[in-house]
């Protein structure tokens, strides 16, 4: 048998190797797979958990972007008769084109730099996702499920929590991965809204509005949504013009759009 190289960790893919079995079992168990459920692995790396996946007798596409990691996964996985590979970005990967008529299961350890916008970039594709579970920076997964009011409340909070259901699960410490991390990560279930509790009309709108309101959180709404919501229109949505946008819940800034949408009070 061929002495392969140990992998070396990649500083621009953000890459953080999970290594703790513990760990490992806590992720499976959480995510539960049942057979012939088709799952996607977002950043499988190593395959810390990719084999225990597949064990389940799911049907698993992994989407890895590192070329050196891709051919690792072939080489351990590729006769799997369930496993398929992706050599991709996920932050340009078309999941609904995978999942046909299904609902995917999406699962990942997400790297730092992209979480963000690798979150926004699935969200927008949830209408084919039945749930999500992800590794990701412990902060980051206390900004989206952050109540409004709260200090960490922004606009990640709102964009997940009007399209999505918010469990974190577990907290995981830092020397379950190599090369550890600076920082705590946790573990998070987001299962999107079959029947959203506050529908929003005008998707683009309601992000704007988000998006402006959040811009400059010392402001009043009266400020940040100038040219955008009349004080009118916040008094129609029960929303007072000297709020900031942190005081303003998810359903709030859905019933503002809803009522833009509709033409306002202007």
């Amino acid at each position: 048998m061929t002495h392969r190289k140990p992998h070396q960790a990649r500083k621009r893919f953000g890459q953080n190797f999970l290594h703790d079995p513990g760990t490992i079992e806590r992720i499976l168990a959480a995510v539960a797979p049942e057979p012939d459920q088709h799952l996607v692995e977002i950043g499988p790396g190593l395959g810390a958990i990719t084999r225990g996946l597949l064990d389940t007798g799911c049907r698993l596409d992994a989407v890895e972007l590192d070329r050196d990691l891709a051919a690792r996964l072939a080489e351990d996985f590729g006769g799997h008769p369930r496993f398929r590979l992706h050599q991709a970005d996920a932050l340009k990967f078309d999941f609904c084109d995978l999942a046909g008529g299904e609902r995917l299961r999406v699962v990942g350890n997400l790297p730092y730099n992209i979480s963000t916008p690798l979150l926004f970039h699935l969200l927008d594709q949830s209408r084919c996702l039945a749930d999500m579970h992800f590794m990701l920076q412990k902060e980051v997964v206390e900004r989206m499920a952050a109540a409004p009011g709260s200090r960490i409340y922004g606009r990640l909070s709102v964009m997940v929590q009007i399209r999505c259901a918010v469990e974190p699960l577990f907290t995981i410490r830092p020397g379950a991965f190599r090369p550890a991390p600076k920082v705590d990560s946790a573990f998070v279930r987001l299962v999107p809204w079959t029947e959203p509790p506050h529908p929003v009309a005008d998707f683009g709108l309601f992000t704007e509005l988000v998006g402006r309101a959040f811009a400059q959180r010392r402001k009043t709404l009266r400020n940040t949504l100038k040219g955008l919501a009349a004080e009118a229109d916040l008094a129609a949505c029960g929303l007072d013009p000297g709020w900031r946008a942190e005081a303003v819940s998810p359903a709030g800034f859905a019933s503002l759009a809803n009522h833009l949408a509709a033409g306002g009070d202007g």
